[in-house]
């Protein structure tokens, strides 16, 4: 009987994918836990479906290209009692892993963890991942590399909120809090700094003013949110 059920939602994520799914499995073999992984491939044009077979996880096709609905499709397929969202360009540790599902053994409905970026990050990077972590904490919101909760939890709110092209991690996470014990781990994932390297910092802090003026309306246009949803620029230090 599957415990814990990984969901990873991708969308052309061949390049980052495979060590993504190896991350899981050497954290899962670690604990010795009944899990699956369950990967779900959004209308991909490269070979993340490939890629994913190829590791060993079960392969769910949608075509959504809207986050929070391609989440949801994930866990409408898993049969694990304890959900673990990951991003498909970050790597779980076995103490994150484990720390996660103590927590839900222990009585929460859910949570996430610290969170680092990988490779060389401007100085508006770096300064944004010094600031980021501890306001996560603060007002207790997972980030969307890093989410878990119990199915039942997930179920009583009714999982991401399909209305919204971003920021569903957050609006799952103060709706968890209402269920129940959220908490934020100390232990840390590495995900990708990709898009701290690719986009400038007056990009980024042009999408973050925007976001702070209009509030959720500004998430639920795909259109206002090209970092996520337009073509993809290539990571500066994808071949280095």
């Amino acid at each position: 009987m599957v415990a814990i059920s990984f969901i990873i939602p991708a969308y052309n994520e061949e390049r980052l994918l495979g060590r993504t799914l190896e991350a899981i499995a050497g954290a899962a073999h670690a604990m010795s836990e009944a899990t699956e992984v369950i990967v779900v491939d959004d209308a991909s044009t490269d070979r993340t479906a490939a890629v994913a077979e190829a590791h060993a996880a079960r392969v769910v096709s949608v075509n959504c290209r809207q986050i929070a609905a391609t989440r949801n499709a994930g866990a409408a397929e898993a049969s694990g009692d304890m959900l673990v969202f990951v991003d498909a360009d970050t790597l779980v540790t076995e103490a994150a892993v484990r720390a996660a599902i103590a927590a839900m053994r222990g009585g929460a409905v859910g949570g996430g963890c610290a969170f680092r970026f990988d490779g060389h990050l401007p100085l508006w990077g770096r300064i944004m991942e010094m600031v980021a972590v501890p306001i996560y904490r603060l007002v207790g919101l997972a980030s969307s590399c890093f989410l878990f909760c119990t199915r039942d939890a997930f179920r009583a709110v009714g999982g991401f909120d399909e209305t919204l092209f971003g920021a569903e991690e957050a609006a799952l996470s103060r709706a968890l809090h209402r269920q129940g014990r959220f908490v934020v781990l100390r232990e840390t994932v590495t995900t990708s700094g990709r898009k701290l390297r690719a986009y400038s910092g007056r990009e980024v802090l042009r999408v973050l003013l925007r976001l702070a003026v209009s509030g959720s309306n500004a998430v639920r246009r795909r259109e206002t949110l090209d970092i996520w949803y337009g073509e993809r620029r290539p990571d500066p230090e994808a071949d280095t």
